[in-house]
């Protein structure tokens, strides 16, 4: 259950105080085409900021409603059931919209509303019961005070009812997000796109054209306009362009009612079509929200597949500069003993500084590839690359039976970064040493060769394993798709993706033997002069 806002009495009191006037001046600007001159209107957005009220303070809400509701009724319509019906209808609403508030307040934390399908779809239903079941429960106590006449209760409470949750939905989830520091900060990220303001521009312009000037004749003929703006901000900005158009839209249709000499406009069933536009956007929005909530997911789990990989590169590259520091370091070491100041031993030094200095480029590179994505592209020998990451596995496949051959001739030069090639060779001769693995001890080895296609470079890695079907080739490259039961499914993926940034392609061939093969560009040593000529 999450905490309430706990605030200082004088904080807490000016809250309160501000939500009564917010309250009030809302209820006199939604108080339009009321039944019976009561609050029975077909638009109800007060109890929106009630309800998020009550979801920050949690219960110490209830008397600045209670408040609220009396005040409204007194400035506004002017207290038409006398003092006493209504402190007494007052705080049964208070009762009734507390309950639904507390609710809600169980389900949701402080820090998020309707950030996916399955929380849309419980604020919807706690709206729905809860704030149909107190217009049920309020009418109802208009009618016993003969307030609505015997046979107008079903349509007095249906119009009640309707008008609550259409404000609810509509007005809700805008408050919400102006409200929560959390939800706040996802609402700043449209309000600083360009975008936003066009759409909502074209969402008061759209109701403008639709509605003046023809209200009675054919005010529907071009309502499906209606659903451009709310679709473009819930596909651009999730929820919180939606919730940002609900209110453009009754903001607009208030407008047209009040100031647009829109006499006799069938306002019920406007506000209807605002709630049905509200939803349609909240659930592309909620959609929209949880595919990039799914995306930064993954976005993170490739980081920490890459940090695993590129720490294993980083522990290839570093292991030769910190073997020759330590040589070096000895050799002063056995130098300065016997008392040698010779050149000798500035040289050694000399040559301490470079490996240092090479360290020290290495970790920069890895720290730019994690930062930016950055690459240091060098020319180098494909020969060399597929020497020095198959000699990295030569002591666990000679403990495994494996035999390990290389076929690639010399000269065939690339232009990559080193550090990342090497990466994903390793990770396909990682794959290959744990898929032979599995099999039997006869017969286990693996190739890894080069050859030149065309203007690129083809590295395959062919190993005895039970090889891939045509189906799982294809699903090998998803996130999360691993054959083996420790895996992530994460290093072909990023393999792939270093693979294209260099402009090549990476795939597995089906067969009955594993076999996965990338193509590069090559770089000749021709091109590679003319360059720095």
């Amino acid at each position: 259950m999450p905490g309430k806002l706990v605030l200082s009495r004088p904080v807490e009191a000016l809250y309160g105080a501000l939500f009564v006037l917010a309250y009030v001046v809302l209820d006199w600007a939604s108080f339009m085409d009321p039944l019976f001159a009561l609050n029975i209107t077909p638009w109800n957005p007060d109890p929106a900021i009630g309800l998020v009220l009550w979801l920050r303070f949690g219960r110490r809400a209830a008397l600045p409603w209670f408040i609220a509701l009396v005040l409204a009724e007194i400035v506004v319509r002017k207290m038409p059931a006398g003092l006493l019906p209504t402190v007494l209808l007052s705080a049964q609403l208070t009762l009734g919209y507390g309950l639904t508030g507390e609710v809600l307040h169980r389900v949701f934390s402080r820090a998020t509303l309707v950030n996916s399908r399955e929380r849309l779809f419980k604020w919807l239903t706690i709206i729905l019961i809860g704030l149909g079941l107190n217009g049920l429960a309020y009418v109802g106590a208009l009618w016993l005070a003969h307030l609505v006449p015997p046979g107008a209760f079903a349509s007095a409470a249906v119009r009640y009812v309707i008008g609550d949750i259409v404000g609810v939905v509509m007005s809700m989830p805008l408050v919400w997000m102006l409200v929560v520091p959390a939800s706040r900060a996802r609402l700043a990220a449209p309000l600083r796109h360009w975008e936003t303001a066009a759409y909502l521009l074209l969402a008061a312009a759209l109701v403008w054209t639709v509605f003046h000037g023809h209200i009675g004749t054919e005010q529907y003929k071009h309502l499906y306009f209606l659903f451009l703006p709310i679709v473009w901000a819930a596909a651009r900005h999730g929820n919180a362009g939606t919730a940002l158009v609900a209110f453009t839209l009754q903001a607009s249709i208030i407008a047209v009612v009040r100031w647009g000499g829109a006499d006799g406009i069938p306002f019920a069933e406007l506000q209807l079509l605002g709630a049905a536009l509200s939803l349609v956007g909240f659930f592309i929005g909620v959609i929209v929200d949880e595919q990039r909530q799914a995306s930064d997911g993954l976005k993170q789990s490739l980081r920490l597949a890459a940090a695993g990989e590129m720490a294993a590169a980083l522990a290839h590259e570093l292991n030769q500069p910190m073997a020759a520091l330590s040589a070096y370091g000895k050799a002063c070491e056995h130098l300065i003993a016997r008392g040698d100041n010779s050149p000798l031993l500035a040289d050694t030094i000399g040559k301490m500084v470079r490996e240092a200095g090479r360290a020290s480029q290495v970790v920069r590179r890895v720290r730019e590839f994690f930062r930016t994505g950055a690459m240091h592209l060098e020319p180098a020998d494909a020969r060399d690359i597929i020497a020095s990451v198959c000699a990295q596995f030569s002591e666990k496949c000679r403990a495994q039976g494996i035999a390990l051959a290389v076929s690639a001739p010399a000269g065939l030069v690339l232009r990559v970064d080193r550090l990342q090639i090497e990466l994903v060779l390793r990770n396909l001769i990682a794959n290959a040493v744990d898929a032979v693995g599995e099999g039997a001890v006869a017969g286990r080895r693996i190739h890894v060769s080069a050859a030149i296609q065309g203007e690129r470079l083809e590295v395959a890695v062919l190993d005895s394993g039970k090889g891939v079907s045509r189906a799982m080739a294809g699903r090998l490259f998803e996130p999360f798709a691993s054959g083996k039961s420790s895996g992530l499914g994460l290093g072909l993926v990023l393999s792939r993706q270093i693979v294209e940034a260099h402009g090549g392609s990476l795939w597995a061939e089906a067969g009955a033997q594993g076999l996965f093969k990338f193509l590069l560009p090559m770089h000749s040593l021709e091109n590679d002069e003319m360059e720095h000529a």
